[in-house]
């Protein structure tokens, strides 16, 4: 009788193995597929980081602004004799140059 019962048991919990195996294998190639999908928006947002960065280095360049400044601006360089500093001291102005 015992026999019985174990052979019953192996007979009915190896099919159920079997689907779990199945689904697991499943879920395992579908969060692989996420996996890859993610991997290359990532690729993505790393080359756009990469072209902003750079964007972002050539309009702070001192040259650029200097020549927006110069020639789209009409701004001119002061030389040091020109400038006029006003500090502020304990709540009193103070004009140096």
């Amino acid at each position: 009788m015992r026999r019985f019962v174990l052979l019953y048991f192996f007979a009915l919990t190896l099919p159920v193995f079997l689907v779990i195996s199945v689904w697991q294998s499943r879920n395992y190639a579908s969060l692989q597929r996420d996996v890859r999908r993610l991997e290359v928006v990532q690729e993505e947002w790393i080359e756009s980081n990469k072209r902003l960065i750079a964007g972002i280095t050539l309009f702070s360049s001192a040259e650029r602004i200097e020549h927006i400044a110069v020639e789209q601006l009409g701004l001119t360089k002061k030389q040091p004799e020109e400038i006029l500093q006003i500090r502020i001291e304990n709540g009193r102005g103070r004009i140096d140059g």
